[in-house]
């Protein structure tokens, strides 16, 4: 008997989407859970784990879905794993089918097709408490014998019926499932038995339930990916199959349909009581007003601006204090070390490349917090819905609006939200576009060439500013760019026609602050541990390349002269205090001279000037190249690299009045190497903003890209073709606009 108990069961949840699946998993599994991805597709893998009455529970929580007749790679995990098809899972032992009372019709679809599986299985009946409110009476008695297993009521963001269903799932443990008879007629399961008997013929025998799948699937998806590319053979045998059955009035895949819902008729016969009238809930009169297309849209888009500026403005003081965090972290570091690489790798190298990101994390947390809420309460339903007429028309549905919103504040936290998007394709062409929202990385680029470069007038008597235009046009471009993009990658690459906006409008309720709370802590450790790794690399590979070779024979003997020579002066005596600034201002004006002769000399620098010929065109000369490919990591860093060219020192702060007027100044002073004509124009400035609206330069999105894609493909495609765009985009820009202008 001790045998018996110290083993570990694994227990599968499954449910379709919004009956709190994931609620019920987090009141069981609690915080002893992890996430990460199924090797080799994008989908959320969540395991947890229970230890109840001497037994070991591995939880895993699979996606929500509508039926187990898989049509992409994610809702094949489903199945691969309930039959026991994936070599990186454990064989399923128990399966907790979860279904919402009060929609019972829909949801027991599902639980036909998981009975057939031939596990132990308990049903549980969630959100008792909506079905109750719409006057809805229930057999349970008379539902246990007609479903042949346990059924257990809940409320899981109550907590209510949880220790039932520990209770149950013990009892399940040595329990032997009574397999169900099929739905489908005899003619549909003789056509499986001769199916079956050919595919082991061929050596490749498969589970009923997938001959089953087999059969029902015209999409010849299935076809590909079980039998390894070797669908043609059987090919002529499932059309002749389906041929038969169409003939005798069971076409596919309609037959599964009727078949499943009889049985659904017959299960549910004597067990739901209903009123006489239909009872008109808080819910259905809270609807009447988000689901208008007037008022619902206004209250809607002020939602949306509350959430946005939230974001936008009220992480900024979380923000400074992880910034100050990590300066102070730096200035300590690098008071207990002596100049030198070693040093510059710590400070500059991984504590900046970490900084860089660890600033994203109050926006990440306050966008998931709002997520969590939104979609717990059951309002994010009706968001995709308002929109979903407006996003269908580049070929998406209303679903892919909230990333898209939320990446004008960081690209980051917008394509993590993608993953409230269903459709594989629809998530990945989200994701391949919400980086060219205008997120406020861009905003110091924007603000320092637009006070320098843009003239000081307006339209309409001055009450229309051009730079108030020029900063609208910014994030038009970028908006205006997505909507183009999406609509040809929908057309062409992920070529697929615009999905039927098919989606429940889930029962309104209070959100669980337990599991909102931990949903945001997930996603913040995520972020940290996944992108956060891999932008520290990025960074340490661009700091070594602005760092070495770090000559300073070269680069400092022109200069010892002169320091010997002020250092000298500041030590004679009488020297008056207007002295004594002029002479520590000339000493860091060498100082900013030499990091900038560093940055000339470095394999950067270098670089940069090895591509003047290619950016010559924009309007840029070799500084403005080589900030650009400083400024990979973070766009803000142009900023940054911008200071050092030109002698201001690397730390800038953009939002400070007196910086932005130096670097102003230095910038409209810069002139092209031996000659007398300026570096910046307008259209130069035009030309490089233009070109960070558009450009990936974002090595924090593009590791999360490829953290949520599962692939370098996608970030390296993503970056490509932002790039190419952006420098289009700017060519035509200072083109055009030295025309215009001169």
């Amino acid at each position: 008997m001790a045998q018996l108990q110290s083993r570990q069961y694994t227990v599968a949840f499954i449910g379709n989407p919004n009956t709190g699946k994931s609620t019920l998993f987090s009141a069981l599994a609690g915080v002893r859970q992890r996430t990460g991805n199924y090797p080799g597709v994008t989908v959320e893998k969540k395991v947890g784990h229970l230890e109840h009455a001497g037994h070991h529970f591995e939880l895993v929580d699979l996606p929500g879905t509508y039926s187990l007749a898989p049509r992409s790679p994610d809702e094949m995990v489903a199945v691969d794993v309930l039959l026991a098809r994936r070599e990186d899972m454990r064989p399923i032992d128990l399966v907790v089918s979860i279904v919402d009372a009060s929609n019972l019709e829909r949801n027991l679809y599902l639980v036909s097709q998981v009975l057939e599986l031939g596990l132990p299985t308990v049903v549980v009946l969630n959100m008792i408490d909506v079905a109750e409110h719409r006057g809805l009476e229930f057999n349970l008695a008379r539902l246990r014998q007609q479903l042949g297993v346990p059924i257990i009521v809940v409320q899981a963001n109550q907590g209510r019926g949880v220790p039932d269903l520990k209770r149950a799932l013990v009892g399940l443990v040595d329990s032997t499932p009574k397999r169900p008879e099929s739905p489908f007629p005899r003619l549909f399961q003789d056509e499986v038995a001769r199916l079956a008997d050919r595919l082991a013929e061929g050596g490749r025998p498969l589970p009923t339930y997938l001959v089953e799948r087999l059969l029902l699937d015209s999409t010849g998806y299935l076809s590909e990916s079980l039998l390894n590319g070797q669908a043609q053979s059987i090919g002529q045998e499932l059309t002749d199959a389906r041929a038969r059955l169409a003939a005798a009035g069971c076409p596919v895949p309609a037959v599964e349909a009727m078949a499943r819902y009889a049985w659904v008729a017959k299960t549910l016969s004597g067990v739901i009581t209903r009123p006489a009238q239909r009872v008109v809930t808080r819910g259905d009169r809270i609807d009447r007003i988000l689901t208008h297309r007037l008022w619902g849209t206004a209250i809607f888009a002020l939602l949306m601006l509350f959430v946005f500026s939230s974001i936008f403005v009220w992480a900024v003081p979380a923000m400074n204090l992880v910034e100050a965090g990590i300066n102070q972290l730096g200035q300590f570091v690098s008071g207990q070390m002596n100049p030198g690489a070693l040093r510059s790798l710590l400070v500059d190298g991984a504590i900046g490349g970490v900084g860089s990101v660890l600033i994203f994390l109050p926006q990440i947390m306050l966008l998931f917090l709002f997520i969590a809420v939104l979609e717990d309460c059951g309002y994010m339903a009706r968001a995709a819905y308002l929109m979903d007429r407006i996003m269908s028309r580049v070929g998406l549905s209303g679903k892919s609006f909230i990333p898209m919103l939320s990446s004008f504040a960081c690209a980051i936290p917008g394509v993590m939200a993608t993953r409230v998007i269903e459709n594989r394709r629809d998530r990945l062409t989200t994701i391949l576009v919400v980086p060219l929202m205008s997120c406020s990385a861009r905003l110091p680029v924007y603000s320092v060439l637009i006070a320098g470069f843009i003239p000081r007038r307006g339209l309409l008597g001055g009450w229309i500013p051009l730079s108030g235009l020029t900063l609208l046009a910014m994030y038009l471009i970028g908006t205006v760019t997505a909507a183009g993009v999406a609509l040809i990658l929908k057309r062409t690459l992920l070529r697929g026609p615009t999905p039927p906006f098919v989606m429940e409008l889930p029962s309104y309720k209070w959100p669980g602050p337990r599991l909102i709370v931990w949903r945001v802590l997930e996603r913040a450790w995520d972020f940290i541990s996944q992108a956060g790794t891999l932008i520290l690399a990025v960074s340490i590979v661009v700091w070594a390349a602005s760092y070495y070779p770090h000559d300073a024979d070269t680069v400092e003997t022109p200069y010892r002269g002169q320091q010997a020579e002020i250092a000298s002066e500041l030590e004679a005596p009488g020297l008056s205090a207007e002295q004594r600034d002029e002479l520590e201002n000339r000493s860091i004006e060498i100082d900013h001279q030499i990091a900038a002769d560093y940055q000339r000399q470095s394999i950067l620098g270098r670089f940069g000037q090895w591509i003047e010929p290619a950016v010559r065109p924009l309007g840029w000369d070799w500084r403005i190249g080589c900030a650009v490919i400083a400024s990979f990591p973070a766009r803000e860093v142009v900023m940054g690299a911008l200071g050092v060219i030109y002698h201001l020192g690397s730390d800038l702060e953009v939002g400070d009045e007196s910086d932005q007027n130096r670097l102003i100044d230095r910038l409209r002073a810069a002139r092209h190497d031996g000659t007398d004509e300026p570096v910046f124009t307008v259209p130069v400035a035009l030309s490089l903003m233009v070109f960070f609206a558009l450009c990936a330069q974002c090595a924090s999105t593009l590791a999360v890209i490829r953290r949520e894609t599962n692939s370098w493909l996608w970030p390296l495609f993503t970056f490509t073709y932002m790039t190419t765009l952006a420098y289009i985009a700017a060519l035509l820009t200072y083109q055009i606009g030295r025309l215009l202008i001169t």
